[in-house]
């Protein structure tokens, strides 16, 4: 099963319920999230061989459901990355409607809980992609400009981790 097909054989006042149970922060940006998902109502899929994964994640003290993590799986696991798990916050989104759900996501989700959880993820960064993209290439640029700088200007624009901690403890 795509990811457009359970957007397309799911409505939005339920999809709603959900999200706003999931994510109940993300209340104020309920309106937001409507335009999104009736804007992928009408797009066009862009046929793609990564499966959309979702997992719970647990927190590590208590043992207890924490937040939900979601992926993307490569059908070509190779020695770079033998599990073949992706990012996929930056992925288009007709790419996104082209992706299968996982097996194991489909038992362990019920389909509103994966569109909400999918929707919460690919508009991590904005609710349009323009607005994704560009935040993508200011990222690269930041890490180009980086693999640029001499070592000097690499140590007078960076922190150690324990000059950060350091420094926020003061605050």
């Amino acid at each position: 099963m795509k990811l457009l097909e359970l957007i397309k054989t799911n409505d939005w006042q339920s999809v709603e319920l959900i999200l706003g149970s999931v994510y109940p922060d993300q209340e104020k940006s309920i309106e937001a999230y409507a335009e999104v998902f009736q804007k992928l109502r009408q797009m066009t899929p862009t046929e793609i061989d990564t499966q959309i994964v979702l997992q719970q994640c647990f927190d590590d003290e208590t043992g207890e459901e924490s937040y939900v993590h979601v992926s993307g799986r490569e059908p070509f696991p190779d020695e770079s990355n033998p599990t073949g798990m992706v990012a996929i916050q930056f992925v288009p989104w007709s790419e996104w409607l082209g992706m299968t759900i996982d097996r194991d996501t489909l038992k362990e989700f019920n389909q509103l809980e994966i569109i909400s959880h999918c929707l919460y993820e690919m508009t991590f960064m904005g609710y349009d992609e323009e607005t994704i993209q560009q935040y993508l290439a200011d990222m690269e640029k930041s890490v180009e400009d980086f693999k640029n700088m001499t070592e000097e200007e690499k140590r007078a624009n960076t922190k150690s981790l324990d000059d950060l901690l350091k420094e926020l403890e003061e605050e």
